[in-house]
C-alpha cells in the first residue's frame, strides 16, 4: 500500500485526490483533538465540506494542507464552544414529563396568552415554552434582567387570574 504524501507536500490537483491524500492524517488529527472517533469523523467531514465550498481558491493557496488543518481546528473549537450550552449526558434520568393536558386546557391557555400584552406574552413564551434563562430572554428582548423578571411575574399573575383551575408554576 502506497504511503500518503507528507502533509507538507503540495497536494494533488483535484479535490478528490486531495481528500484521498490528506484524509487519513486529518482524521487522526481530529481524533487527537477531540478524543472521540465518531466526533472525529464528523469534524473531518465538516472540514472537507467547508474546504470543498472554496476549493478553487484553496487549491491555489500557498499551502492548502495548512489551510485545511486550520479549518479542522477552528471547526473543532467551534464545536466545543457550542457544546458548552447544549445537552450533556447524565447518570440519572430526569423525572418523566408531565402528562399532556386535555386539548381544551391547551386552547384556554393559548387564548389567555393572546390576551396578555405582547411584551409580557413574549417573556412567558421565551421563558417557559422555549425554556430560556432570564438573562437569555432579557438579551433577546433588549431589556434588563430585572424588567424580564417583573414582566414574567406580572404575566403569570394575570394568567393565574384568567385560568384559576390551571396549576402555573411561578419559577420566574
Amino acid at each position: 500500500m502506497a504511503e500518503a504524501p507528507s502533509l507538507d507536500e503540495q497536494p494533488p490537483g483535484s479535490f478528490e485526490e486531495f481528500v484521498h491524500a490528506t484524509g487519513p492524517r486529518m482524521y487522526r488529527t481530529a481524533v487527537l483533538l477531540c478524543g472521540d472517533h465518531h466526533l472525529a469523523e464528523d469534524l473531518t467531514q465538516a472540514t472537507y465540506a467547508k474546504v470543498f465550498a472554496s476549493w478553487g481558491r484553496v487549491r491555489r493557496a500557498d499551502n492548502p494542507v495548512a489551510y485545511t488543518r486550520t479549518v479542522l481546528t477552528r471547526t473543532w473549537l467551534s464545536h466545543r464552544r457550542l457544546r458548552r450550552t447544549t445537552e450533556q449526558p447524565v447518570d440519572d434520568l430526569p423525572d418523566l414529563p408531565a402528562p399532556h393536558p386535555d386539548p381544551g386546557t391547551r386552547l384556554d391557555l393559548v387564548e389567555a396568552l393572546s390576551r396578555l400584552r405582547p411584551e409580557d406574552r413574549a417573556v412567558v413564551v421565551l421563558r417557559f415554552y422555549l425554556d430560556l434563562s432570564v438573562n437569555q430572554t432579557a438579551q433577546l428582548l433588549g431589556i434588563s434582567d430585572v424588567a424580564t423578571r417583573k414582566r414574567c411575574s406580572r404575566a403569570l399573575e394575570r394568567l393565574r387570574s384568567m385560568l384559576p383551575d390551571l396549576d402555573l408554576e411561578a419559577s420566574s
